[in-house]
Parts: C-alpha cells; sequence; structure tokens
C-alpha cells in the first residue's frame, strides 16, 4: 500500500501545482524556463504513475473489503465510464461543443471515471486510487474555472463537425477499450 500512496502523492502532487502552488510554479518556470519545468513535471510523473499502478497491483493481490458491492454497480460504472471517455476525446478534438461549453472536459472526464469506480471497486486500495483522483479532479476543476475568470479566458465556440467528431472518437475508444483493452491491461471483465 505503501507504493499505491506513494505514487498518488507524487502524481496527484505535481498535478497540483497549478491548484496549490501557482506561484512557486510561476517563479520557478521564470528562473529556469518552461522545459525545464515540463521534464521534471514528465519525470515526477512518470514516477508516480509506476509505483501507481505496481502499488495498486500489489494491493489487489491482498484486498482490504471495506464494504459489500452489488454486482449491479458494475455495469453502472461501465456505462459512466462512456460519458468519461467522451469528455477525454473531447480534450482533445479542436473546436467542439462540450470543450466551448465545459471548458476542462478531461477533468471533468476524470471526475466521472474516479466516480465511476468508486462505484462499483470496495477496497480500500480502490477508495484510495479512485477517491484520490475523484478529488484531485474536483479540486483541479474548480482552480481552472477560477484561474479561466481570472484571466478572462473565452473559449471558441464549437462547430458540430467536431463535437460529433469528438464524441464518436469517445463511443470509439470506450468500445474498444470495454470490450478488448480493460481486461489485458487492467485483469478485469467490465462486463
Amino acid at each position: 500500500m505503501t507504493a499505491l500512496i506513494l505514487g498518488l502523492v507524487l502524481f496527484l502532487g505535481m498535478h497540483s501545482a497549478r491548484i496549490v502552488a501557482e506561484g512557486a510554479r510561476g517563479r520557478f518556470i521564470a528562473q529556469r524556463g518552461a522545459g525545464s519545468w515540463k521534464g521534471l513535471y514528465t519525470v515526477v510523473s512518470l514516477v508516480g504513475l509506476v509505483l501507481i499502478v505496481w502499488g495498486y497491483g500489489q494491493a489487489r493481490l491482498a484486498p482490504q473489503v471495506l464494504w459489500a458491492s452489488p454486482g449491479w454497480t458494475r455495469h453502472l460504472a461501465a456505462l459512466l465510464t462512456l460519458p468519461a471517455f467522451v469528455l477525454l476525446a473531447a480534450a482533445y478534438v479542436p473546436r467542439n461543443g462540450l470543450k466551448a461549453r465545459l471548458h476542462h472536459p478531461m477533468v471533468l472526464g476524470v471526475k466521472t471515471w474516479a466516480l465511476a469506480h468508486l462505484i462499483a471497486n470496495n477496497t480500500l486500495a480502490d477508495l484510495l486510487l479512485f477517491g484520490g483522483f475523484l478529488l484531485w479532479a474536483v479540486l483541479s476543476y474548480r482552480a481552472a474555472r477560477q484561474r479561466d475568470r481570472a484571466a478572462g479566458t473565452r473559449y471558441p465556440a464549437g462547430t458540430p463537425t467536431a463535437t460529433v467528431m469528438a464524441i464518436g472518437a469517445g463511443v470509439g475508444a470506450w468500445i474498444v477499450f470495454a470490450l478488448w483493452a480493460h481486461v489485458p491491461l487492467i485483469g478485469v471483465r467490465p462486463y
């Protein structure tokens, strides 16, 4: 469990720099350059991700069950991940209506993904992993919206074509992941 916790601290901590240490982040970039920040961000995030994956895998070998999880929660979680994939895709498709309206669809996708997995999973490791990501996503979205308001950020209007492309890409990725990739990568059949 230690590796999982350390990984979460490193990964989510680095991803929280704009939430809790915007000034320190800005000073680092001003002194050392954006490339140095991106390098540090990448290295710390990758180390954290490796520790999360390894630590979660180790924790699954001896799960500490916290509550009973009815079977239907797995189906609800699988269904909720559909909008999570669409939101993730919307973060990358330029000028789509979802991004124009929601502004930070990736963070909302992480929020939805984490909530879906908290509904279906019931161990201490699940609570730490998915609860940690859910808490981070809530705080990150709030901070991003505050930065947008302070900077007067305006998002370009979405086009119907780009919106359909974002939705299609998200649905397609969800189908591939749910039907083929989840088992070999995660070891769990979502359906």
